[in-house]
């Protein structure tokens, strides 16, 4: 693709589709449904898992979800935001983390290598409620 009259913001933007997602935070515990294709058929596949790392690169941005899967072997995916094949994403909990990136989870075994979860008040999830009333609101 040739890019002489294009602005950088527009050449970043391109391949960007409009998704409505849910915001996602470093160390969040989410379900992602994506598409998956075997054969001639298509069916719809839910990861599980933490999130330890999200890279903000424009139509390029990812995010990492780790899981522990059968016999204790961990799992790692890297997402791009705006792919086709991601359905649909939910946020099942808020962690309560320090740090931008949680790579230091690799090493961790056991207990250990779970996320502490974001106790809230029912004025906050009140006030969270309501903030996402007025989300809707204004995106319709």
């Amino acid at each position: 693709m040739k890019a002489n009259r294009l602005t950088k913001e527009t050449i970043s933007d391109l391949g960007k589709q409009e998704r409505v997602l849910p915001k996602i935070e470093i160390g969040s515990a989410i379900a992602i449904s994506q598409w998956i294709t075997e054969g001639n058929k298509k069916r719809l596949q839910v990861f599980e898992g933490d999130v330890i790392a999200m890279h903000q690169n424009g139509a390029s941005s990812t995010f990492t979800v780790r899981k522990i899967g059968a016999n204790n072997i961990a799992v790692e995916r890297i997402f791009p935001f705006h792919s086709p094949v991601i359905e649909s994403i939910k946020v099942l909990t808020q962690g309560d983390i320090c740090r931008a990136k949680l790579y230091y989870m690799r090493d961790r075994i056991g207990k250990n290598a779970r996320v502490k979860e974001k106790v809230l008040t029912r004025e906050q999830k009140e006030l969270a409620k309501q903030k996402l009333l007025q989300q809707e609101q204004q995106q319709a």
